[in-house]
């Protein structure tokens, strides 16, 4: 049992003065590429990490949810009541994911959900793009659904969570709920944006999963992601199609003349990372590292020039990772929504030392803070245990 898990169990036993009767528990995640491709219709490649979100619980035979979060300002605790139109709290962001859980489960099942005394834990990085919002809707819904019988669908699952975030004022895509609720061991999962077809793409055994946090903490609510949403969306309609994931470059071209500089760049990023993706899927299948290296690292360059959501301490990393690796040896992108967050890099455990040598050695000078490095493997989504 992981020291969250264990950190829920305790906590409820101490807040609410009795044993939990059941626990649940998603992942965080990491994308290996196909960023900001979400929202437009297209192909993701992320995995699930070892690092995640639990929650112990019991029936407390109210009508409300009552719900302690350990590891916020020292512990916060949040009571709403369990109904189709339940109003955010003004002051507590953490909450109102589980709020819009909430509330997005009663209007599909009406009067099948109970109130729940919750508590919740959770070790993935705040601020590293690492997806802890995900985890969070996730382990909820997945807690919820288990605990009365709804037997929602674990897709059905992340769409709610999608739902959540649009809740709160965040217009995200599916990626990040889809691999927290149905990623499996030692695979990324392709994610198909459109149709939700999920393809497992097995991780060769030889690499490992590096996260470098820059520990510039990202924040997208209220930021500039739902900007390039909407630069998107102009492109695609200028360009006659749907979603950009049904345009292609020579379209893109044709009318290149009406489209604004900034949309134009935009759309080639998302059109090109597309294809960077199905391209990285034979790589991974293939062994083909050199070939991986180079799609991702196009990737962090298409983020950094034409979709514009990187930073100098960034770039700084995942160019001092390259300096390590070389061609052949590893692959480096940032990952993540942008503007802070995290690099990823594919690595064999011969080079993992170096790479973090490097980093500590060199990180400090160009941004003034120390990197925090992580490694994970692949890991399972979403699960549930009765206690």
């Amino acid at each position: 049992m992981t020291d969250v898990r264990k950190a829920t169990i305790e906590a409820f036993k101490k807040q609410f003065g009795r044993d939990p009767k059941m626990q649940a528990y998603a992942p965080g995640r990491v994308n290996i590429i196909g960023e900001h491709t979400d929202y437009n219709g297209g192909f993701v490649l992320p995995c699930a990490i070892k690092y995640g979100t639990a929650m112990a619980a019991a029936e407390n035979g109210t009508g409300k949810m009552r719900i302690f979060a350990c590891d916020i300002n020292g512990g916060e605790a949040d009571e709403f009541e369990i109904s189709e139109n339940i109003a955010k709290h003004p002051d507590k962001l953490w909450v109102n994911y589980l709020r819009g859980m909430t509330q997005m489960i009663a209007r599909k099942f009406k009067g099948q959900v109970k109130g729940l005394d919750v508590t919740v834990s959770g070790d993935i990085p705040q601020g590293a793009g690492l997806s802890s919002s995900a985890s969070l809707e996730v382990t909820f819904g997945h807690l919820v659904s288990e605990a009365f019988g709804l037997k929602i669908p674990l897709q059905e699952i992340a769409l709610m969570g999608q739902a959540s975030e649009a809740y709160i004022g965040m217009k995200c895509g599916i990626m990040d709920q889809t691999i927290s609720a149905c990623g499996t061991k030692d695979h990324a999962l392709c994610i198909d944006c459109r149709s939700l077809k999920l393809t497992q793409v097995k991780i060769p055994e030889n690499l490992s999963v590096m996260i470098i946090n820059s520990n510039v903490k990202h924040q997208l609510v209220g930021s500039e992601y739902n900007d390039r949403r909407e630069s998107c969306e102009k492109a695609a309609k200028i360009l006659g199609v749907k979603l950009l994931r049904d345009a292609t470059l020579e379209m893109l071209e044709a009318k290149k003349s009406a489209l604004d500089e900034v949309s134009y760049r935009r759309a080639r990023h998302v059109i090109t990372e597309d294809q960077r993706v199905l391209d990285a899927i034979g790589a991974l299948e293939g062994g083909d590292l050199k070939k991986l290296a180079a799609l991702m690292y196009a990737s962090h360059c298409s983020m950094r020039d034409d979709f514009e959501i990187t930073i100098s301490e960034i770039d700084g990393l995942v160019e001092i990772v390259r300096d390590v690796l070389g061609a052949d040896k590893g692959a480096v992108r940032m990952t993540g929504g942008g503007f802070g967050g995290s690099v990823v890099a594919l690595v064999g455990p011969e080079n993992v030392q170096q790479v973090k040598d490097a980093v500590n050695a060199r990180y400090k000078a160009i941004s003034g803070r120390d990197a925090t490095i992580f490694e994970t493997k692949a890991c399972t989504g979403a699960q549930f245990a009765k206690l």
